[in-house]
């Protein structure tokens, strides 16, 4: 075998996907190399049994929305550590990987985040390339950044591959615009399990002109809307309520700031769901849930 060839490694095929119908063949020039070959993936140098960590955004949901680099870091992945509510066929691009769930549920951790990270670094230090699998973009609430700081920090290599984050994924869905010319230029994402909520400062984030996007808010859906209401926003904002976007079930919600809480304890929403808030909520499909529009006077 020439010393080329020794390099190189072995070739095997990267499935691909085509829309709502995954495929599993790939054109011949579309190989990734082995994971324990000397070669160049996601712009590290990987070299022979020197283990890292790469985070992968898995997307809001849908297979068939993760970035051909994601597919290929799971094809090199020898561990995948994973977040809940991945997709069985996204971990099915890492077929011969050991699964690792850390699941995170209100309330319920498998594991601390302290403790995520130290298994990274463990796993990694041990010679595995590591996948840490993470719903939508590992950089959107997805405490992506402390768990590279832990990698850097141990001096394992660490790459980022990033993903759609969910309220992309879910408003393009809903063919509802986060920005729209004469209606919004702001949009801002905020995550709606702060403890102490009332304390938080989002003065200025929602309003005329501005769409505000908030994450893992359906449990304290009536508590996020006083607050805005108390901090001034108009009580008949509109609301558009998007529940397990790009996954089969999905649907709108649609009411007024004033009736968030109520509607969606009524409408019996569950995570995963966003909340959209500002004009634009009134825009995309027409075959939403439509819901009273109740405002107090």
């Amino acid at each position: 075998m020439t010393e080329g060839a020794a390099r190189s490694g072995p070739l095997r095929p990267i499935p691909t996907f085509t829309l709502g119908k995954p495929a599993f063949a790939a054109p011949k020039e579309s190989f990734l190399p082995l994971p324990h070959c000397t070669t160049h993936v996601l712009g590290m140098e990987l070299v022979a049994r020197k283990g890292r960590v790469v985070l992968v955004g898995a997307g809001p949901g849908a297979p068939d929305l993760l970035t051909l680099r994601a597919v290929r870091a799971l094809e090199a992945a020898t561990v995948v550590v994973h977040d809940g509510l991945i997709d069985p066929a996204v971990l099915d691009f890492a077929p011969a990987a050991r699964r690792i769930d850390v699941a995170k549920r209100r309330a319920r951790h498998t594991l601390p985040q302290d403790a995520i990270n130290a298994l990274l670094v463990r796993e990694a230090s041990a010679g595995e390339t590591v996948v840490r699998l993470k719903g939508g973009d590992p950089f959107v609430f997805g405490r992506g950044g402390e768990e590279v700081a832990a990698c850097l920090s141990a001096n394992v290599p660490v790459a980022v591959v990033p993903g759609v984050s969910a309220a992309l994924g879910a408003a393009a869905e809903a063919l509802l615009p986060l920005t729209y010319r004469d209606l919004a230029s702001t949009v801002s994402f905020v995550a709606g399990t702060c403890q102490a909520l009332s304390e938080q400062n989002w003065a200025g984030l929602a309003g005329v002109g501005r769409t505000l996007v908030v994450y893992m808010g359906v449990t304290n859906a009536a508590g996020i809307a006083d607050k805005l209401i108390a901090d001034g926003l108009s009580p008949d904002t509109a609301c558009a309520v998007l529940e397990r976007g790009t996954l089969p079930g999905a649907r709108i919600v649609r009411t007024l700031l004033a009736d968030l809480g109520r509607v969606v304890a009524a409408e019996a929403v569950v995570s995963p769901a966003l909340l959209v808030i500002g004009t634009v909520a009134e825009l995309g499909r027409g075959d939403a849930v439509l819901k009273d529009l109740v405002c107090a006077s």
